[in-house]
């Protein structure tokens, strides 16, 4: 089996696994399976300085059409290899109820660090976000615990496999009305380009649909 199958295998048996435990609890209308794809381009211009760029698509209704659309950028500083902070802008086109297309202006401020360990990475990171939704504005604090640890060689070579739990505050709630868990397998494919796939769990008893299972594939590079 090649690299991309066995890759494809492990994060196809997460989501089976994961959805089938979620079935019985969640009302169909309030969930969906979906897609997302996204690019990340990190372009450095300081030892301690880099550029962002990014771009996502998320499909919908059981995959069969898009419902989100992103862009943005941001800058982030590396004061030394454990810690960082950065601030971004994204632009949202998504859809809505009605079919209908939304716009969503979003700035970010972003912090994280990389606790000292040997044998398991361990990062924490608190995301704070401010939106704008037409007339609606408001902001969510989002802080995350990502869990890495390095794949035996004979099962894939050079890559990781990871786990994050993300809860998310939301201001027009009060309250912690959103989590997601993803799990995941990072590999590098040159020493310029990285790919993750991965599976997230989405539970929201406020959105529609709220629950979630995703299907997600991040090509990242560094250039």
């Amino acid at each position: 089996m090649t690299f991309i199958g066995k890759l494809l295998f492990l994060i196809t048996v997460s989501a089976t696994l994961a959805a089938s435990a979620n079935a019985q609890a969640t009302l169909p209308d309030d969930e969906d399976t979906q897609f997302w794809g996204d690019v990340q381009v990190t372009i450095p211009v300081h030892k301690k300085i880099d550029l962002l760029a990014l771009s996502q698509l998320r499909i919908g209704e059981n995959m069969s059409r898009v419902n989100e659309i992103r862009a943005g950028g941001g800058v982030t500083f590396k004061p030394n290899n454990r810690f960082s902070i950065g601030q971004g802008y994204i632009y949202i086109e998504t859809r809505n109820l009605l079919g209908m297309f939304r716009t969503e202006h979003r700035y970010t401020t972003r912090a994280t660090y990389k606790f000292p360990l040997k044998k398991i990475g361990l990062n924490h990171r608190s995301l704070f976000e401010y939106r704008v939704r037409n007339n609606i504005k408001g902001w969510r604090y989002r802080p995350s615990l990502t869990f890495e640890v390095d794949m035996p060689e004979k099962l894939i070579g050079k890559a990781k496999l990871f786990i994050t739990e993300e809860p998310f505050y939301v201001s027009t709630t009060r309250k912690f009305s959103r989590n997601r868990i993803s799990l995941g397998i990072s590999k590098p494919l040159s020493s310029r380009l990285t790919l993750e796939l991965y599976y997230l769990r989405q539970n929201d008893g406020y959105s529609r649909p709220g629950d979630l299972n995703v299907l997600g594939t991040s090509w990242k590079i560094n250039l």
